[in-house]
């Protein structure tokens, strides 16, 4: 016969080891709940697309659910901010975020950090970085810089001539954009002060709207040069435009992303150059970021993270031109 007072102590040490089971079964749990959400622009766009397949490869790896949300088509915080609110509803453990407007999209974090659910910007960013975990992109000045180096070639560039060229952009705001355009437009002026930006133009995201915008420009502008489409979607819709009007290699057009389809028109002299980014790498490390800070509060990515460019041209071989090429479902 077992005594009262043993009897007491099996009964409390079973008790304890229950509640350590449990505790241990909670944070196991918790570990298996682990969400992570995603909001970018336009999941229509090929980048983002090629994102997404980054995303849910890394996302997989680390054993966490995706919430995969953004506007079918419209890159704008109109489409944006009402999705970001509704995946917040959802209490996902972290937040990935591509703000379509640093100030916009300022609200969407000041929500989520009160709601403890840290925030990882890529590609673009909101204007206060410090309520951000970390913010991954890739080198937007130097690609507006190299897409000038492109532009000159394309054009034949020459001391003292006279140059027309416009640009074609998602969004005056987002910060990519910005980034971009301020890159092209001060190499030009320190190594080509003789191209003159006369125009430029906004699709959202739409290359439909980028077509309409070049088919205005060759009307109003019948000497122009060269188009910078600063981004994939106005790249698509300038070089249908250009095609159109039989003006393949006498415009020259140097874009942004490397989109199958556009990377296949360097080939028969549509496209001059793309300035490609690696998509898939940004999403990936954002996903691992969130994660580490999830289970430890803090994190090995730094504050900011620059994913270098690479350029493709005629010349590009074909190893690399596979590899930079944006990989969809």
């Amino acid at each position: 016969m077992i005594s009262s007072k043993k009897s007491r102590a099996l009964i409390a040490l079973a008790a304890a080891g229950a509640l350590v089971a449990g505790i241990s079964a909670t944070s196991a749990r918790a570990a298996d709940k682990i969400t992570i959400a995603f909001v970018m622009g336009a999941e229509s766009d090929p980048f983002f697309q090629a994102m997404k397949v980054g995303a849910e490869a890394e996302a997989k790896a680390e054993g966490v659910t995706l919430i995969w949300q953004g506007d079918p088509s419209q890159y704008s915080p109109a489409t944006q901010i009402p999705i970001a609110d509704q995946v917040l509803a959802q209490k996902p453990s972290g937040l990935v975020l591509i703000p379509t407007d640093p100030v916009a999209l300022q609200n969407t974090v000041t929500k989520a950090n009160a709601a403890k659910i840290p925030v990882v910007n890529v590609d673009t960013h909101v204007n206060d970085l410090s309520k951000v975990v970390s913010f991954i992109t890739g080198d937007n000045a130097d690609g507006g810089a190299k897409a000038a180096d492109a532009m000159a070639k394309a054009i034949g560039y020459k001391k003292g001539g006279s140059y027309q060229v416009a640009v074609g952009l998602t969004s005056a705001t987002a910060t990519t954009n910005v980034a971009r355009l301020d890159g092209f437009s001060k190499a030009v002026a320190k190594k080509y002060p003789g191209i003159k930006i006369v125009d430029k133009a906004y699709s959202q995201s739409q290359p439909a709207v980028a077509n309409t915008n070049v088919n205005n420009w060759l009307t109003k502008y019948p000497k122009l040069n060269g188009i910078f489409a600063i981004d994939g979607t106005n790249a698509d819709g300038a070089s249908a435009a250009i095609q159109a009007k039989g003006l393949s290699g006498k415009v020259a057009l140097v874009g942004y992303d490397a989109y199958a389809k556009n990377v296949a028109l360097i080939k028969s002299g549509v496209i001059t150059a793309l300035v490609a980014q690696d998509p898939a790498a940004e999403a990936k490390l954002a996903i691992k970021t969130l994660v580490e800070f999830i289970k430890t509060g803090k994190t090995a990515t730094a504050k900011n993270v620059v994913i270098p460019n690479f350029v493709i041209s005629k010349s590009t071989s074909a190893a690399d031109v596979a590899k930079y090429t944006y990989v969809q479902k």
